[in-house]
């Protein structure tokens, strides 16, 4: 007998294939926008100015300030850009720090946003955002908040350091595993998430061996379209909150706060919630915690958040915020248990 479940499938439209770049300018029209501003990292900034170029008169600028957690004061700066060269929808060109960016314009203006994804974040695919302001990290969800467009083009991904294609995809790796035992979990966002669990597993490594291997990058932005998309559809829990906490208030990277959490935050919620995480540990060799950290470690991962540039001495801080306004967790999320995970995290030690 199937469970009762709810499930709402994302309105947004996906373009994904080798060379569907070439369908920004269409996706723009398509969404009524004659004069998109372009959005990305500094360290992108070169390949959004090609990017911008070729949109011709499409494009009306570029604000290449997009930041880590989202900064709010650099929202209000990308808002002035916008609102002076009279723009009518966002190109986001990037991972999260610029679809984040994107978002929190659209969260204020209601633009239109086209996102083209060059790492494995997942967030162009949620109706989420995360923003930072006086060193705490909020988030807001809503369906204006949702892309209207995503295009995925493994070839503009065949340059993402190994590294950061590693921590991406764990990052990934993350949305799927609180998917599974996320309090309005269902069937469909479930089998999702088992798949875009196994497309990461398959591809990570093999980016490892070989980053230039365009079947691998295809399989791991598959991988994280399915692994954002169940984010979308369900409730994030213990392992966003420690990121989001990590993040926003000790101002961490995001995606190896995640790799680095991930495991520790499995093991947490293992036990009360074997059966829904069964698929996943079975993938990752019976015990989700230990499996997570092995595959983590050969894969060339950051593996201790004091790697990262945290204090051992902001851990108790820490461990106080991340229980304050908890989400939804299957196991209690208790201060004393938290700051254990926290040391363990910290130090790197490997979960039983």
């Amino acid at each position: 007998m199937v469970t009762p479940f709810s499930y709402t499938a994302s309105p947004a439209q996906v373009i994904f294939g080798s060379g569907s770049l070439s369908r920004l300018a269409e996706a723009i029209t398509g969404q009524g926008g004659k004069r998109a501003l372009v959005l990305s990292t500094r360290h992108q900034k070169t390949e959004a100015e090609r990017i911008a170029a070729a949109l011709g008169p499409l494009s009306v600028g570029l604000f290449a300030d997009a930041t880590m957690h989202t900064p709010v004061n650099v929202t209000e700066r990308a808002m002035e850009a916008y609102n002076a060269a009279c723009a009518d929808c966002v190109v986001a060109i990037g991972g999260g720090s610029t679809i984040g960016l994107g978002k929190a314009i659209a969260y204020r203006n209601d633009a239109p946003q086209i996102v083209v994804a060059t790492t494995y974040a997942g967030s162009e695919v949620t109706p989420i955002l995360g923003q930072t302001e006086n060193g705490q990290k909020t988030t807001v969800r809503g369906p204006g908040i949702l892309p209207e467009v995503v295009i995925y083009d493994p070839e503009l991904t065949l340059g993402l350091p190994v590294a950061m294609s590693v921590s991406s995809g764990l990052n990934a790796t993350a949305h799927a595993i609180e998917g599974l035992y996320a309090r309005d979990r269902n069937p469909i966002s479930s089998m999702m998430a088992v798949e875009g669990l196994r497309a990461l597993k398959q591809a990570l490594p093999q980016i490892v061996r070989t980053p230039g291997e365009i079947e691998a990058r295809s399989e791991a932005l598959y991988g994280s379209w399915l692994c954002g998309t169940v984010l979308g559809a369900v409730g994030m829990a213990l392992h966003h909150k420690l990121c989001h906490t990590l993040g926003g208030s000790f101002d961490l990277p995001h995606a190896e706060t995640h790799a680095v959490i991930l495991p520790h935050s499995a093991a947490y919620n293992s036990v009360a919630a074997a059966d829904a995480l069964k698929p996943a540990a079975d993938l990752f060799g019976g015990s989700l915690g230990a499996g997570l950290y092995d595959f983590a470690a050969s894969i060339g991962a950051p593996m201790a958040l004091r790697d990262l540039g945290m204090k051992e001495s902001d851990l108790d801080r820490a461990a106080e915020i991340a229980a304050l306004n908890p989400y939804w967790n299957p196991r209690p999320i208790e201060r004393d248990a938290i700051r254990v995970l926290l040391q363990s995290a910290w130090e790197g030690t490997r979960p039983l």
